[in-house]
């Protein structure tokens, strides 16, 4: 079962996706935000394109496990993303995913490559690939 997973921002939505047995995340890319209606288009067509059964939406948790301002936006934008799509929509925390996700690009390429990463989104993408990660090996009990 192949899922999408979103890392929502203000500017950008990270993107990833897994594997069709559902056991390896991948970052595709970041979108770059404009109304929720061209968003929600743009993520729709990603469904269909790689069949996935299900979106995986990180919810920025504070480290208490609080739903602070950015979480209860990012929980609109999932609700409202639900009702567009056909698929389910599920929240998954996020909590340190961006700090992993520039531990990987630190580890891999370099303190360079990781300023570049943040400027041009991928970073973004790469973050979705911890969440959804994350979820995929919780859903098989790791």
């Amino acid at each position: 079962m192949r899922i999408l997973a979103l890392d929502v921002g203000e500017r950008r939505v990270g993107v990833a996706v897994s594997d069709p047995t559902g056991t390896i995340a991948r970052p595709l890319y970041a979108i770059r935000r404009a109304s929720r209606a061209e968003d929600f288009a743009a993520i729709a067509d990603l469904v269909e394109e790689y069949q996935a059964e299900a979106v995986v939406v990180g919810q920025p948790l504070s480290l208490d496990g609080h739903a602070g301002p950015q979480a209860r936006r990012v929980a609109r934008y999932a609700d409202a993303l639900a009702e567009s799509l056909t698929v389910p929509v599920i929240p998954s925390d996020e909590r340190f995913s961006t700090a992993r996700a520039d531990e990987i690009l630190r580890e891999t390429r370099g303190e360079r490559a990781k300023r570049r990463a943040r400027a041009n989104g991928e970073i973004d993408a790469i973050a979705a690939a911890v969440i959804l990660q994350r979820y995929l090996d919780s859903e098989r009990g790791d």
